[in-house]
């Protein structure tokens, strides 16, 4: 049976741990600041204690995680939970955050907005931006990805630790990186 077809970015999920281990579902519930909110997408702690979704892709933004879902009030005051937080219209918006510095996530590769294109296994170690494409409300889902332009820049936020050989569509052309956060909050000294 083929890999199915990677035909747009899909935001980032997790897969494992550095080391090796299955991601166990363990999250942190934070409050969100303001702005719709994607599964996939990689958030950035606030000074207010608040995550919100990346600013920029390609900068130092610390980075917190990744949203895996959310809570929230809506307008009825009803509580619910689903794949993504409307920008307006809800309350009490919260965010399942995958906040382990060493997660490690799968994600697609593009070279402009949902434009797939692969990457060499030499991209392995090489640090890169994320295109921040906006999520998609008729299914929850990010459509973040990571650039497939790659450098040695120490405030590129996004580690690439290796390919996802199933996504190959060529010789030494893959669609699908494994990545980890390489600008983690948790993991930078002065704090946010």
């Amino acid at each position: 049976m083929a890999y199915p077809t990677v035909s747009a970015p899909y935001g980032f999920r997790p897969i494992n741990s550095i080391g090796g281990t299955p991601y166990s579902g363990s999250t942190r519930l934070v409050p969100i600041d303001s702005g719709a909110m994607y599964t996939g997408d990689l958030v950035e702690l606030l000074s207010s204690g608040k995550c919100a979704v990346i600013a920029s892709g390609t900068s130092a933004a610390q980075t917190l995680g990744v949203c895996v879902g959310v809570q929230y009030t809506n307008s009825s005051g009803q509580t619910v939970q689903a794949q993504y937080a409307p920008a307006s219209g809800v309350t009490n918006a919260v965010a399942y955050v995958v906040d382990d510095p060493r997660a490690l996530f799968q994600v697609a590769v593009v070279s402009s907005g949902t434009t797939i294109a692969p990457l060499g296994r030499t991209a392995v170690g090489q640090n890169t931006s994320v295109i921040l494409n906006a999520g998609n409300a008729n299914t929850g889902d990010s459509a973040q990805a990571i650039d497939d332009t790659t450098a040695t820049t120490n405030t590129l936020p996004i580690r690439i630790v290796d390919v996802v050989p199933a996504t190959a569509t060529g010789s030494d052309a893959y669609v699908e990186m494994v990545v980890k956060i390489n600008t983690h909050t948790y993991n930078n000294t002065t704090g946010v």
